[in-house]
């Protein structure tokens, strides 16, 4: 019962929080003005310029930010409890994560749908132009490596989820055509879409699991380039190119409008799920993992400051900076529709982050189990326990993943590894939600294994949306350093595009301990801390903004110092820690990386120190109108 309160309380709290400060924030500060211009009205071309409305703008807007984020995040922070997870996601989303969305949208609306890179050249001086725009182009890349190699180890460890995904490309494609060269509606169509989605679910989880280890005959991972997660990862990168350069009412806004959809009902299964669970008994998440864990094993960093760069999305997250500004401003119809776009899906997504928790915990709690095979053929089997072990209790499954460092034989012979934080990798934590999910809707009948499929669906979905508007993102971000350049090749689209994927191809495939493929998460260390420094750096745009308009500042300043130190600080405890850090275990690919953000931080912060004396109230009014779209 006390999970399904939780998960009560957090989306009211939400719906309060959207209806008052919201709402303050809308009216009062930045006083959004219906008949206002806006640029997708005054730079309209049909390809990246398409007035949009505010439902299938939303749809796109929270596929995009969402992601694997807050799924991956908030797994790995119930390491250390859930309730300091539950909180900062709560508060953040609030209070800082919203605002820095909504905040982002506003200021790249109300300047022709810049970037906040091009807008920081602006408000604050030219030097923070190619600052920022840097720093985005470094967060990107990371962003993509990642993000392929989510989808890639999806589709190869959950192969039932792999028809289902491609099934929605042709679909989304074909409504795009329907509305926007017949002027049909996008409502029943994508609803049919949606259908047609899970019947591939249901088709992949029993019947075609597309398992490319099975059909060509090569291993998961290996110390070759010919093995499965490499082939989906160069698959995915080949489609971002195509997706990334077609107009967006082609395949981007029809697919995110149908994951949209998708992702109402899967919450809304997930929390009748819960409800179930909760009123039976079966999920108890006081019984299932310990509020503030106390069993910390001695790798783990401390949870201040880094819970708050490991909740990233889904409390606050600088990538939906580069959302709001990159692709979302370039839509929005009217600027009226900015509090449901940018305030409200970050809310949404806030939510979805607290499902994960509960997942997480109480939904791993309901049921102890080994997956075995692979394909259509793998079944569930419970752990068996030894004679020799502690009983098996509700926060048994938890432990495996979050507490302390053990191997545990069971009596078939079988070992299982329990916690520590050396073993978080990105397999175990997405398929802590994966299959914690699958448990709450095996309470509403759904057998498991379909359960599987459709949480599986799921991420992969949101992960390859993620992917394909970074991959847009990058080729803006790029237009815009060529620009600033004067380097005409790279203002071209394609050339572009495809330079923003060749190098993301090169990170993800960076060769690692289990062979090409594997190298690339080397890397994560460093998305987080990255990912939040840049929600302090456009916290500090829109506090320029402000300032310049004569507008109260403090609702944005205080959040910009809490994002500007905690990242900092936890990514010197990453570089310098005398046990752990970058410098003295000999990683120095990500010491180097951690040294040169860290630079572009303290020259970024200089600037705005520099900029200050004179910004009060001086507004730099836009140059004439020129296209600013990438050729």
């Amino acid at each position: 019962m006390n999970t399904l309160i939780i998960a009560v309380l957090s989306f009211v709290g939400f719906i309060v929080a959207y209806h008052t400060y919201g709402k303050w924030l809308a009216r009062k500060i930045f006083g959004l003005d219906a008949q206002a211009t806006v640029p997708s009205q005054e730079l309209k071309d049909d390809v990246d310029y398409v007035p949009t409305k505010k439902e299938i703008i939303f749809g796109h807007h929270f596929t995009s930010i969402a992601g694997t984020g807050p799924i991956v995040g908030p797994a790995i922070a119930v390491f250390w409890g859930w309730l300091p997870a539950l909180l900062w996601v709560i508060l953040g989303s609030v209070f800082i994560g919203a605002v820095h969305d909504f905040g982002a949208l506003v200021v790249s609306l109300r300047n022709r749908g810049q970037s906040v890179g091009e807008v920081a050249g602006r408000m604050i001086g030219p030097r923070a132009k190619f600052l920022f725009l840097f720093v985005l182009f470094m967060g990107l890349t990371i962003v993509l490596a990642i993000f392929g190699l989510v989808i890639a180890l999806i589709f190869s460890y959950y192969p039932e989820s792999v028809l289902s995904v491609w099934v929605e490309i042709p679909l989304a494609i074909a409504i795009g055509l329907w509305i926007y060269r017949r002027g049909g509606n996008i409502l029943i169509p994508s609803i049919i879409a949606l259908g047609i989605m899970y019947i591939g679910m249901g088709v992949g989880a029993y019947l075609l699991p597309i398992d490319l280890s099975q059909i060509f005959g090569i291993p998961l991972l290996g110390q070759t380039y010919l093995n499965v997660v490499v082939v989906w990862t160069l698959v995915l990168f080949v489609y971002c190119f195509i997706a990334s350069v077609l107009p967006v009412w082609t395949l981007l806004q029809p697919r995110d409008f149908i994951n949209s959809h998708e992702l109402v009902l899967a919450l809304l299964l997930l929390l009748l799920g819960l409800a179930v669970a909760g009123f039976t008994g079966k999920a108890d998440l006081v019984a299932s993992a310990p509020a503030i864990a106390s069993d910390i094993p001695p790798d783990a960093p401390p949870i201040w400051p880094f819970l708050f760069i490991t909740i990233a999305c889904g409390a606050v997250s600088g990538f939906h900076c580069m959302v709001s500004s990159g692709t979302s401003s370039k839509q929005v119809e009217s600027e009226s529709d900015a509090q449901y776009v940018g305030y409200g899906a970050m809310l949404l997504e806030g939510g979805l982050a607290v499902i994960v928790i509960l997942a997480c915990c109480a939904g791993i709690g309901m049921g102890i189990f080994n997956r075995t095979g692979t394909g259509a053929n793998y079944r569930f089997e419970p752990i068996v326990q030894a004679e020799s072990t502690v009983p098996i209790t509700d926060q048994d499954a938890w432990r495996t993943r979050y507490a302390t460092s053990e191997t545990v034989t069971n009596a078939d012979g079988t070992t299982r590894v329990v916690g520590g934080w050396a073993s978080h990798n990105l397999k175990a934590k997405v398929s802590a939600f994966v299959d914690g999910g699958g448990n709450f809707l095996a309470s509403l009948g759904i057998p498991l294994k379909m359960g599987i499929a459709i949480m599986a669906v799921l991420v992969a979905s949101f992960a390859a949306t993620t992917l394909d508007t970074a991959t847009r993102l990058q080729r803006y971000v790029i237009f815009e350093l060529a620009q600033t350049a004067n380097i005409k090749p790279l203002m071209n689209r394609y050339v572009a595009t495809a330079l923003a994927l060749v190098l993301a191809a090169a990170v993800a495939l960076l060769q690692g301990p289990n062979g090409p493929g594997s190298g690339g998460l080397t890397l994560w260390p460093l998305f987080g801390a990255t990912n939040q420094l840049l929600a302090g750096l456009a916290f500090m745009v829109n506090v320029f903004y402000l300032v310049r308009r004569n507008k109260p500042i403090w609702f944005a300043f205080l959040p910009m110092v809490v994002m500007l130190i905690m990242p900092a600080w936890a990514m010197l405890h990453q570089m310098f820690d005398p046990q752990t850090g970058w410098l003295f275990t000999g990683k120095y690919l990500l010491f180097g990386f951690g040294v040169v953000v860290e630079a572009l931080q303290i020259w970024m912060v200089a600037e705005g120190v520099i900029a200050w004396r004179n910004a009060r109230g001086n507004y730099p009014e836009l140059p004439p109108l020129e296209s600013v779209a990438a050729d």
